[in-house]
């Protein structure tokens, strides 16, 4: 094994970085800006695509696919939306190569495009211009509709997994006859990317409303959930969008509702992406490694033999084939190291780095004896416990390995959640503490502004639990409701 990682305390950054590459999760490209995503980082994906999509198809949604490529004119149709994404996308303006004559391949410049294509950076313009042709009445309606997909946004500052050029989710889009509808249907897909969020990747949200700078360009309201990192830093951890009728009205998709009469189509999107990898590495690990929820993790249990002589091999061979196939008649996914290339030490270092969450060894003596060693990924422990009923004592671990990483993550939310009354408190939590913080705002954007310039702090949400409470901003000393919550962001 390499030598290990920078310490969080010391440099969390560089932590980060070690950690995503050493760990084989991802790498970077020739692209600037562009990430590989390895087999094992890939595999976490896959399990998160396995857990949504299943939601989404619960909650009636299906798939389909749309283009790559949007015509330029799409963007304009919807001014808040273009104004929102213009400075992040890759255009294509030529369609063809030719050699110069001199060894060296060039642009053709006869090979313009009557039109430039834009590089999806999102795709609500291509969805919208496709469902005029497929919605005229109200029979047509709901359209509940999701997509997987790659996206573009040519980010100048890019890390692994957090923020690339181009990166993996899936974006919904939703279609419906009445408001009412579609504000359901966002609330309600909010809510599966929070259960997710908890149940699948262990890390606590909270989930609220973005303010008004904050939203989604071309939305009436973003919701969001939020998470917090073990930098004290928060990260957006999934969005779903109302998005009224704007995008209806910007490309003219009417029905015939039940009156007969015609009306502009109700919206909705909303999606999660591959930065969820990087909020389930820096919720949960540590110094030595990933520490991964059972539920997502690649491997959940791995055995590891310790063997002397060929025999002996044999014979903890034999006893590991029958645990792994008891494993697996509970859906366990188990893996038996025994390579003959690498020494014990190294595969116990190689899984506690990969963040497997069960770590099993077997020697000649707990041969003999009918026992197994059993070390835990999230604390560290081990134990030398007997081999009857191994299987049913594994499932139930890995259980409360779930919810033992998910409280984890709670309580170190919950110790890092303030409040300031002033905005010198304010400046002095984020400095010396970092966490969310809760405070009163006077609701406008210029103060909203000035609080990030000056802090570089943002409102995160505004809570959709808040409690209503007189107070002042803490900046203007305007009169305010409600606190939001403050933070600053990845």
């Amino acid at each position: 094994m390499s030598k290990g990682l920078t310490s969080r305390n010391e440099d969390y950054s560089q932590w980060y970085n070690e950690l995503v590459t050493k760990a084989d999760l991802a790498e970077h490209s020739a692209v600037r800006g562009c990430m590989v995503i390895k087999p094992y980082g890939y595999s976490i994906w896959e399990g998160m695509q396995a857990f949504l999509d299943k939601r989404f198809k619960e909650t009636g949604h299906s798939n389909a696919y749309f283009p790559l490529f949007i015509p330029k004119s799409f963007f304009s149709k919807e001014a808040s939306h273009v104004e929102g994404f213009a400075t992040e996308c890759a255009v294509v303006t030529h369609y063809r190569l030719k050699n110069d004559g001199n060894g060296n391949i060039i642009v053709d410049e006869d090979a313009k495009l009557e039109e430039e294509l834009i590089v999806r950076p999102t795709s609500e313009t291509i969805i919208w211009n496709t469902y005029r042709g497929w919605i005229q009445s109200y029979r047509d309606l709901p359209i509940l509709v999701n997509q997987w997909s790659n996206v573009v946004r040519w980010e100048m500052r890019t890390r692994l997994f957090l923020r690339t050029t181009e990166f993996l989710w899936q974006e919904g889009h939703t279609a419906h006859a009445t408001k009412q509808e579609a504000i359901e249907e966002t609330e309600r897909m909010l809510d599966v990317y929070a259960d997710f969020a908890e149940n699948v990747m262990a890390v606590p949200v909270i989930r609220g409303k973005k303010t008004e700078t904050e939203r989604f360009a071309g939305a009436l309201d973003t919701y969001c959930i939020e998470a917090l990192m073990q930098d004290g830093k928060a990260l957006q951890a999934g969005t779903s969008h109302f998005l009224g009728q704007n995008f209806a009205k910007a490309f003219d998709v009417k029905f015939t509702n039940k009156e007969g009469k015609l009306d502009h189509v109700w919206a909705t999107s909303w999606g999660v992406s591959t930065r969820l990898v990087g909020a389930l590495i820096m919720a949960h690990s540590d110094d030595s490694g990933l520490v991964l929820p059972p539920k997502l993790a690649p491997i959940q249990v791995v055995i590891v033999p310790i063997h002397r002589s060929d025999e002996e091999f044999e014979k903890i061979s034999a006893v590991a084939n029958e645990l792994i196939s008891k494993l697996k008649s509970r859906n366990i996914s188990v893996k038996y190291d025994d390579r003959d290339t690498q020494r014990p030490g190294f595969k116990f270092a190689e899984y506690e780095l990969k963040g497997v969450p069960v770590r099993l060894a077997m020697g000649g003596r707990d041969l003999e004896n009918g026992t197994i060693e059993i070390a835990r990924r999230d604390t560290r422990e081990k134990q030398t416990i007997s081999r009857e009923n191994l299987d049913e004592y594994i499932e139930k671990l890995l259980e409360e390995i779930q919810l033992s990483i998910y409280n984890k993550a709670l309580n170190f939310r919950n110790e890092n959640i303030r409040e300031a009354n002033c905005y010198d408190e304010f400046k002095q939590i984020l400095d010396e503490k970092g966490g969310f913080i809760f405070a009163h705002w006077d609701g406008t954007v210029e103060t909203e502004k000035k609080i990030k310039e000056e802090t570089k702090a943002t409102i995160r949400c505004i809570p959709l639990d808040n409690k209503q409470e007189e107070g002042v901003c803490i900046v203007t000393g305007k009169p305010s409701t409600q606190r939001v919550l403050f933070a600053r962001a990845y």
